[in-house]
């Protein structure tokens, strides 16, 4: 069993040294991103360690790099907690282990993954492909199960694997994901009235997130946040927020209170900030991972009219929506986006944030996009286009 040091504690970077970081060399020798180690830092053949074996140089650097690109992480080289999370769930693979739903701590992996793909290809219903076992996973395993005549206790033990090993994808081709969640996003209605929205304005208490030019994000973030609440409150949607003016909260927990809620969508705001200071534009993400083929499609689709409707209507910079796999994006049940709304670090962005006007027009274009995401194709509107009425009585 590998020790487990506190790299998850830490963030390590290029130059860094320890045992931490020779169990982050043997994690990426595992995925063969690294020649091997054991886990002490040993290479394959050799044996002592040596200092090389439990440095952060060059090498681990770049495999750092190329793993973060290939799981949706921001591509910095910095195995903060994010990362060392995905290495630990990286590791494993359908078959490896006994895995079921346990609710108090649901197992990841990409093992998990691949059964929920393996699932969802033979058309079942196992939720999103996140690599989390939660009980939508554990209900599509016992259907499977009950299927082939197995006793249907949702894990996937050595009898349930075999029979699952044995069968060959009943569906080639195609995403059945996109199918389903069209089908249940066009099912929901074209009306905002019923609807159920989050909005998780970014940082907050002892965080403050970006400062520059005078602003905090968390500030403007608070502002926008509230302003949108009263904007959808009165056009009938029900409206969450996941803190208070004074308080915080990381990344889990906001997602735990959000799928406390059962709510439609979750729509994170935030600014960015970047030592660059010509760096400016929007930017909005959702939870995808596309080298492996696994996305939200309402997510996608979401980011994409709010980045068009934001860029049209208040004249920032088009940076474009991306696949990430965050925690907040991915522990969601429900689509989440994360909204960048411009750069707090850029002058001109900083006086378009700081304008009243402009979040006014923020808001419209936000709740814009939220009417068009359930309007069907016949009824949608170029962006810009779309006017909201003032309220709902």
């Amino acid at each position: 069993m590998t020790q487990q040091h506190p790299a998850h504690a830490y963030h390590w970077k290029l130059g860094d040294t320890g045992p931490a970081v020779a169990e982050i060399r043997f994690k990426l020798g595992l995925l063969g991103l690294l020649p091997a180690t054991d886990e002490s830092g040993r290479s394959s053949g050799r044996g002592a360690l040596t200092s090389a074996s439990s440095l952060f140089d060059s090498s681990v650097d770049a495999a750092v790099r190329h793993f973060q690109q290939q799981r949706g992480l921001t591509a910095d080289g910095i195995v903060g907690p994010e990362t060392y999370r995905h290495l630990n769930e990286a590791r494993w693979r359908l078959g490896d282990r006994v895995i079921s739903h346990v609710v108090s701590n649901p197992q990841v992996g990409d093992d998990v993954a691949q059964l929920q793909q393996r699932l969802l290809d033979m058309g079942f219903t196992p939720g999103r492909v996140d690599g989390i076992f939660g009980p939508a996973t554990a209900q599509a395993l016992s259907e499977f199960q009950r299927n082939m005549g197995l006793h249907p206790d949702g894990a996937l033990g050595p009898t349930t694997f075999t029979v699952l090993a044995r069968l060959n994808r009943t569906v080639v081709g195609g995403a059945p994901h996109v199918m389903r969640e069209t089908e249940m996003l066009l099912g929901s209605g074209a009306a905002l009235p019923g609807k159920v929205i989050i909005i998780d304005p970014g940082h907050g208490g002892h965080d403050p997130g970006v400062s520059a030019h005078g602003y905090t994000e968390a500030d403007i973030t608070w502002d926008v946040a509230t302003r949108l609440e009263g904007r959808l409150t009165a056009l009938g949607v029900r409206t969450y927020l996941t803190r208070s003016a004074d308080n915080g909260g990381d990344e889990a927990e906001r997602a735990q209170f959000a799928n406390a809620t059962d709510a439609n969508l979750m729509l994170s705001l935030h600014l960015d900030g970047h030592q660059n200071p010509q760096a400016s534009g929007a930017s909005s993400y959702y939870y995808g991972d596309e080298s492996r083929r696994r996305w939200s499609h309402t997510g996608k689709q979401f980011a994409g009219l709010l980045q068009r409707e934001l860029v049209a209507r208040c004249g920032f910079g088009d940076n474009r929506s991306h696949a990430r796999t965050w925690t907040l994006l991915r522990s969601t049940r429900m689509a989440a986006v994360r909204l960048e709304l411009g750069y707090l670090t850029n002058a001109e962005d900083a006086v378009r944030l700081a304008s009243p006007q402009l979040r006014a027009q923020a808001v419209e274009a936000i709740a814009v996009a939220v009417q068009r995401l359930y309007l069907p194709p016949e009824d949608d509107s170029p962006t810009g286009v779309l006017h909201l009425p003032a309220a709902l009585f």
